[in-house]
């Protein structure tokens, strides 16, 4: 058995930025526990062809370690892959992380004042670490949705989900079938169209997509950053700049939606000369309703010879035809299905049993909920990252992680030994304060379905309905009244490695 005073499960950007946050704040007796072979989250699991963020590489990176080297605006999947290896490094992280280990369960023990979880190694027996604080940074975009369909197992040529890409499966020279058009599918689709024999794309709703732009940066302009740090930091801070200003046009003021519906509108009609296809990838919801994408190449490759766009969700398999809802069939000879994640339902949380012998999952039946996006009543001493209305719909996500962590740095910081048992009606407060930050708001009232909110409640929980800095001030304003003030709160778990 291992005791230490935090565990961490997940090496992505968040448990990275934990493990730092935690060791600026004095508390280095931490362990990352990280089920795959290797660091890096989702930028390790995604490897599909073309594969980049849509976030300015230059604001895509924790503050406290700017990379000069950036290959271009917009980094590569495997560029930030290995930025997160040099930061584990940089930061002597690697003797904190149990690569191949899985958490299997978590649960409270209210006698130790500590959490139990239950791992798997990969090639070794199963083992437990008790720990006095655990931290959830698992990610929001682990497990992949895959479309429950007639028939789906019956299709005879190679298939998998985007975030499990098959890079042996022969896809050059083949007819290939895209089930989605969100952030991945718009990246694939172009690169897929340059070597198949054909992709017929599935499209259920089209995406609101604007100029992506950027520039590929030469070696004197890495130079240049290498030799002037305080103009990266200038760049990164006009780019945060721009970044809260685009909370406006996402959110729903109508101004600059409008304006930024019109920059839309333009790309698509200077991209697909056809009005007839154009019409089909015109949304006929409101902008920002759903995740806008960027893209310079996907409407050239919709509108080209090498692509059919079939305007309907699938609706079910016969061998190798594929039936979509309008009736149409289409004989392919691989299928890559970009749908998107289990979000708003954690996979995690039915592996964590709280204080009453309530799953997080349970806690969580009506759509997540917490305080400061990050604590939850009935889970003491549990911090979760990149959980409850803790994304961004307009910026860099690793601004809510660094905030997140630090705001879990210092309530272990303030409270040592303390067993932290959030009120329920902080729990409460909070939520209906989210509520009401985003009933106006279009990601609400925009007229579509997308997966920033809970079908089951209806309340959105996945994003942050406001921006950046209005998240710090609002955590800065957490001044502990948020955990009960019972007596004998204080932990006998002693946190040292056994």
């Amino acid at each position: 058995m291992t005791r230490v005073d935090v565990a961490i499960v997940g090496a992505g950007f968040a448990g990275i930025g934990m493990a730092m946050a935690l060791r600026r704040a004095g508390i280095d007796d931490v362990v990352l526990l990280e089920r795959a072979p290797s660091v890096g989250g989702t930028w390790r699991d995604n490897t599909y062809p073309g594969i980049a963020c849509d976030v300015p590489s230059h604001l895509y990176g924790f503050a406290a370690h700017p990379n000069p080297s950036w290959s271009g605006t917009y980094a590569r999947g495997d560029e930030i892959r290995a930025y997160l290896e040099h930061v584990v490094d940089t930061e002597g992280l690697r003797d904190r992380i149990r690569l191949n280990t899985a958490m299997r369960g978590a649960r409270w023990d209210a006698q130790r004042g500590a959490w139990l979880l239950d791992t798997a190694i990969a090639s070794g027996p199963a083992g437990q670490v008790t720990a006095r604080a655990l931290v959830l940074a698992c990610g929001r975009l682990t497990e992949p949705a895959i479309p429950q369909l007639a028939g789906l197992e019956t299709f005879p040529g190679p298939m998998f989900h985007s975030a499990r890409w098959d890079h042996d499966a022969p896809l050059a020279g083949r007819r290939v079938g895209v089930v989605g058009t969100g952030a991945s599918a718009i990246q694939i689709v172009p690169e897929l169209a340059r070597t198949a024999a054909h992709v017929t794309l599935f499209q259920r709703t089209p995406a609101w997509i604007v100029p992506r732009g950027g520039d590929v940066y030469s070696d004197t302009d890495r130079d240049s950053f290498a030799a002037h740090p305080e103009a990266l930091e200038a760049l990164r801070a006009d780019l945060y700049a721009e970044g809260e200003a685009r909370f406006a046009s996402r959110s729903g003021d109508s101004a600059a939606a409008a304006e930024a519906e019109a920059i839309a509108r333009a790309h698509l009609e200077s991209q697909v000369p056809d009005p007839a296809l154009r019409a089909l990838l015109t949304p006929d919801y409101a902008f920002g309703c759903k995740r806008v994408l960027l893209s310079d190449d996907f409407y050239p490759a919709v509108a080209s010879d090498a692509v059919t766009l079939v305007p309907s969700p699938l609706d079910r398999v016969d061998g190798p035809t594929i039936v979509a809802a309008d009736g149409s069939r289409h004989v392919i000879d691989a299928l890559v299905l970009a749908t998107g994640f289990a979000s708003t339902r954690q996979p995690y949380a039915d592996l964590v049993v709280g204080e009453e012998g309530q799953t997080l999952a349970a806690h969580w039946s009506g759509g997540m909920t917490s305080f400061a996006s990050t604590v939850v009543a009935g889970f003491p001493n549990l911090f979760v990252l990149n959980g409850p209305n803790a994304s961004l719909g307009h910026s860099s996500s690793v601004l809510m992680i660094e905030e997140q962590a630090g705001y879990t740095a210092r309530v272990l910081r303030r409270h040592p030994g303390r067993v932290l048992r959030v009120d329920p009606a902080a729990e409460r407060a909070y939520t209906d304060e989210i509520a009401r930050a985003a009933a106006s708001t279009r990601w609400m009232t925009g007229g579509c379905r997308n997966w920033y909110v809970d079908e089951r409640s209806g309340r959105l929980t996945l994003l942050w309905p406001g921006t950046v800095d209005a998240f710090r001030a609002r955590l800065a304003r957490a001044d502990g009244s948020e955990f009960l003030p019972e007596p004998a709160l204080t932990s006998t778990f002693e946190g040292r490695p056994a």
